[in-house]
């Protein structure tokens, strides 16, 4: 970044150091011959293609559209991740594996679309060729999730298929003997589990895969082009225009940046490293400590991930889950949201507070009228979206809609430009319009790259879900989590906690809350009474915490491969950063009105206590808010935080009458220091 006393229009991103990047996260084509970069081009573009089309032009019903969806993305995966690694050359024997599951991939989806009428017909008594081909799509999809996703995932689907195998009457009888009682079951031949899993829909093409096929898909590649065009650019320089010269400003622009680029884009660790390339060597320049700036990053793009209005899938599986409208989802996700980045917002405040730090100046910041200026266009695509949904048309035509709007807005910017420049002429209308064209391809390819890992992750989860089914481990899983809990309901969400920590090992976060919601989601709802929506949202915001809890904190790693920190420490500071990823979950179950509303002025008290806690919590915890807590302070503040979570109006309004007034001993002590000094 610059320092001279020139003003800038927007700022340079700094080259991120590649060494400190994990090789997971590096790009995959470092070792693919020219050949083999085209064809994934091609298929990548092709998928895209496809994508537009049906969901803008013609839509095809679920057994057209998810099997050719998963033969593309299957045939994407193999190309793009080697059978042996990305750091060294396929060789024959690699090509050969390839090859294979290339092909195993192309047949899993379009065998179906072939013989769809075939299958329909003989629903139940299927053809050894169905069976083939059902377990060669397995196969392909456990293989694909091993090189795209991780070994984590396809070992737990693994377990799944032997798990369903497993009883006297399956394929592995002598498996089932070793099952506890409590999760025996009498077990399922090859056949009624290929069925399950590949004939039917409910297992690999079932719910998680459809939503990924159509919605997600259409919002990932919505993403891409904002990348590509230059739009990610503009929010981020509009968020240091907004806050850059406020104390610790860089880190409350990485906040607000993250949690935007982070709620499109459906990926934190993605977002940490994109714009965590910018944001993280600000943060530490001015002053936070390296594990400090990328907690912070890694927190807040976290936030991304429950911001409407993709909340990285989630929103689109919650509301097919629960049948409630994608639109009231995105709604009633907004004021959590705000609580949880509010959150994160406070803590960098305070610490920027405690440790005496200064924004930037105002000659090394954009001004927020002249980022405007540049591109203000970009805000009409995303105003197209709010209100095609806010008009009940269909999540994946309003996606279509809003790619077509950031191609129509782009152009008529490059066509601005254009003019302004100089006379037109044929050679310079000839380059602009290949630059556009290039710019289109790029973002259909870069779309549909960024969606192999999701839709792979979901087909996985349809395993798991078709042998829950199958087996009927959700009712056994319910049961023991009552029987573990007590009928207590906070125990029985930190088992959950626990049990979403440990999956999400192994799980993306989208996979870790569709494996979750199967197995708890009815204990949750039936035996606690957990309202349907509410249970669902906290499944879904614990689902987040594999990103920021030690020992396994994936957004948090990347967070430290960026600062050059070390890893657990940075993991140390975005759990800390992310508390409210914890808390906010506990008051939407204790106190249901902050998402179904109710009487306006109990509404407008939830909020504010809601409000009040966080803010207490995040003072506690760092000692400091208007200045420096006292020990007494900090210990009288826990349990009143509690009784705010309480479900007892009179012990809310106890707990919310000590915090104001430990806030305002806070306040006056702060300003009696000040006038002393």
């Amino acid at each position: 970044m610059s320092t001279t006393p020139e003003r800038h229009d927007s700022f340079d991103t700094p080259p991120v150091n590649e060494e400190l990047i994990p090789s997971n996260l590096r790009s995959a084509d470092a070792m693919q011959p020219r050949p083999v970069l085209w064809l994934i081009s091609a298929v990548a573009v092709s998928l895209s293609l496809f994508q537009l089309y049906t969901a803008g032009i013609q839509p095809l019903g679920l057994f057209y559209q998810r099997p050719a969806h998963l033969a593309f993305v299957l045939v994407l995966a193999f190309l793009i991740f080697p059978a042996f690694g990305q750091t060294r050359p396929r060789g024959v024997l690699g090509w050969i594996i390839d090859a294979a599951f290339i092909t195993a991939g192309f047949l899993s989806g379009f065998y179906i679309i072939w013989n769809l009428d075939a299958i329909i017909a003989r629903a139940g008594w299927w053809s050894q060729t169905d069976i083939i081909v059902g377990i060669i799509c397995t196969v392909a999809v456990l293989e694909a999730s091993r090189r795209a996703v991780g070994l984590g995932m396809t070992i737990i689907g693994a377990i799944a298929i032997l798990y369903a195998l497993a009883g006297p009457r399956g394929a592995l009888p002598g498996l089932g003997e070793w099952m506890p009682g409590v999760l025996s079951h009498r077990g399922a031949n090859v056949d009624r589990l290929v069925g399950q899993l590949y004939l039917g829909q409910e297992g690999i093409f079932g719910l998680p895969l459809g939503v990924a096929a159509t919605f997600v898909f259409m919002f990932v590649l919505f993403g891409a082009f904002l990348e590509k065009t230059g739009a990610g650019k503009f929010f981020i320089d509009l968020a240091f225009a907004a806050t850059g010269r406020k104390p610790g400003g860089p880190a409350k622009a990485a906040v607000i940046a993250s949690a935007g680029m982070g709620s499109i884009s459906g990926s934190a660790i993605a977002n940490v490293v994109t714009t965590g390339s910018f944001t993280i060597p600000l943060m530490k320049r001015l002053g936070y400590k390296p594990k400090q700036a990328g907690g912070i990053e890694a927190a807040a793009s976290t936030g991304g991930q429950i911001t409407p209005p993709l909340m990285g899938a989630g929103a689109f599986l919650i509301s097919e889950y629960t049948q409630v409208p994608y639109i009231e989802i995105v709604m009633v996700s907004i004021f959590p949201a705000i609580l949880y980045l509010g959150t994160v917002y406070l803590f960098v405040h305070i610490v920027a507070m405690k440790q005496g730090m200064r924004g930037l100046s105002p000659t090394e910041l954009p001004l927020v009228r002249q980022v405007l200026k540049a591109g203000w266009q970009f805000i009409v695509p995303l105003v197209l979206l709010v209100w095609l949904l806010v008009n009940n048309i269909s999540p994946m035509r309003v996606g279509f809609w809003a790619i077509i709007a950031v191609i129509g807005v782009t152009g008529l910017r490059g066509l601005w430009a254009l003019v302004a420049e100089g006379p037109l002429t044929g050679a310079r209308v000839q380059a602009s319009v290949m630059r556009g064209l290039r710019m289109i391809f790029e973002s259909l390819e870069l779309g549909a790259r960024n969606a192999v890992a999701v839709s792979i992750a979901c087909a996985v989860a349809g395993i798991i879900v078709g042998v829950v089914g199958l087996t009927g481990l959700g009712l056994k899983f319910s049961s023991m989590m009552v029987a573990l809990s007590g009928g207590n309901i906070v125990i029985a969400l930190g088992l959950v906690l626990i049990a979403s920590l440990i999956l999400g090992l192994g799980l993306p976060v989208t996979a870790s809350y569709i494996v979750l919601i199967v197995l708890v989601g009815p204990a949750l709802h039936v035996e606690f009474g957990i309202p349907l929506l509410i249970a669902h949202l906290v499944v879904f915001w614990y689902s987040q915490d594999s990103n920021v809890t030690p020992p396994i904190a994936l957004a948090g790693f990347a967070g430290a491969a960026v600062a050059g920190s070390k890893p657990m420490e940075t993991s140390v500071q975005a759990w800390k950063f992310a508390k409210g990823l914890y808390l906010i979950p506990l008051f939407m179950v204790f106190n249901p009105e902050i998402i179904y509303g109710g009487p306006p002025l109990h509404v407008l008290w939830t909020g504010f206590t809601a409000i009040l806690g966080l803010v207490a919590f995040a003072a506690t915890i760092e000692g400091f808010l208007f200045g420096r807590m006292d020990p007494v302070s900090r210990l009288l503040a826990l349990p009143a935080i509690a009784a705010l979570f309480w479900p007892d109006f009179r012990v809310e309004v106890a707990g919310a009458g000590v915090i104001l007034v430990l806030l305002a001993i806070n306040w006056l002590n702060a300003r009696e220091r000040r006038a002393a000094l």
